[in-house]
């Protein structure tokens, strides 16, 4: 028999409310049982939760297309992958006991572990760790061309600019602007798709947003490309996680997964691989052509507007530089009330797990890097 479904609710009533904009559930409304996903080789049954929509996270699409997890999960085992337009959306379903793991960004993973009192979840791997992916700067097609990043970023002083506020963009944005020493006339609390609005309406002169839509809006005409996180030495990341419960009643699933999971970034790392990951990519989404979901991994941008050279690093460990995030991220979500604790507790952060299969594969971290490549790279099949 195959596992994977409650063993009881404390409570019946879940809602679900605001917490900075985010949409995570209120920790004092709804509290979800453990799940019950049997004994150590039995079959499991798993519903992961993961961001097409979110290139830093691609490994999940990986994961998805090639079916990675059968070489590792007991037979009889079932996957079925859920996707979160973003990554609170998975949070929410993980706390509720819908989804056992999750794929997501920076700041929805570090929320995630502060919502004990509503279920327990834990961060597990880093499954990208970048200054490009989430930390996007753009502007309206017709703003100037300028020198370097950091003098697009001071062209913001008196503009509107719009950013999803409690995002990692939007912490990119607070420290770009502060250390420009920029105050912008107004900044909209707006989502991806008002954005995208508000760029094809003429509206905004500049909107911070992740990758893929900020390739989109550039290959659509509808924006540039002035900086990001590499112009002011900003980085963003994505996270693996799991609920508590799952990894104590079963650390083989958990050991069976990120060794699928460090395939998937060991596939994504491979660059004779770009086009095959931009084609499950494409098959996994909606609104993209296949050329701007390849630029949004794997795409070469100028480095006056911010361009990096390393597009994405492949951390799979918790390694400092990954904590150095997760501590930065841990005192922006306590700034703006989005969490209620300014460093997380101990146990939110488990390393163990992927330190002892980097050493039973004998790698160490980061396990590879994706390096931008020229639009002549692009070779479509």
């Amino acid at each position: 028999m195959a596992f994977g479904i409650y063993k009881g609710v404390r409570t019946a009533l879940a809602a679900v409310a605001a917490a900075a904009g985010l949409g995570f559930i209120a920790p004092s409304v709804a509290l979800a049982g453990d799940l019950e996903y049997g004994k150590p080789g039995e079959p499991v049954n798993l519903v992961i939760g993961y961001q097409p929509y979110y290139t830093e996270s691609w490994s999940g699409v990986v994961m998805r297309g090639k079916k990675l997890y059968e070489k590792y999960l007991p037979k009889g085992s079932t996957v079925e992958f859920s996707v979160g337009l973003q990554g609170a959306v998975i949070v929410n379903a993980m706390l509720a006991g819908k989804q056992h793991i999750g794929y997501v960004g920076d700041m929805p993973g570090i929320v995630s572990t502060t919502k004990q009192d509503v279920a327990d979840i834990r961060i597990v791997a880093s499954v990208g760790l970048g200054t490009d992916a989430c930390n996007v700067l753009l502007a309206r097609p017709d703003a100037p061309k300028f020198a370097s990043g950091k003098e697009g970023i001071k062209w913001l002083d008196g503009k509107r600019v719009a950013i999803p506020l409690g995002s990692c963009a939007d912490r990119f944005a607070q420290e770009a602007f502060k250390k420009e020493g920029v105050k912008p006339e107004a900044v909209l609390n707006q989502n991806i798709e008002v954005i995208t609005s508000g760029f094809r309406a003429g509206k905004l002169d500049a909107a911070v947003i992740w990758e893929p839509t900020a390739s989109r809006l550039v290959q659509e005409g509808l924006a540039k490309r002035i900086a990001s996180g590499a112009t002011v030495n900003e980085n963003d990341g994505a996270f693996l996680t799991m609920r508590a419960d799952l990894i104590k009643q079963r650390p083989d699933i958990v050991k069976a997964w990120l060794n699928a999971e460090l395939d998937a970034q060991l596939f994504l790392a491979d660059p004779k691989n770009a086009m095959d990951v931009a084609a499950m990519a494409t098959a996994q989404t909606t609104g993209f052509t296949e050329k701007m979901l390849w630029a949004s991994m794997y795409g070469q941008n100028p480095v006056e507007s911010g361009g990096a050279t390393t597009r994405l690093t492949l951390p799979f460990a918790l390694t400092p530089d990954v904590m150095n995030l997760v501590t930065t991220a841990a005192k922006f979500l306590h700034s703006i009330k989005s969490i209620n604790v300014e460093k997380l507790r101990a146990d939110a952060v488990m390393p163990e797990f992927t330190q002892q299969i980097l050493k039973e594969r004998g790698l160490t971290a980061p396990i590879g890097k994706v390096m931008a490549q020229p639009d002549s790279a692009y070779k479509p099949k």
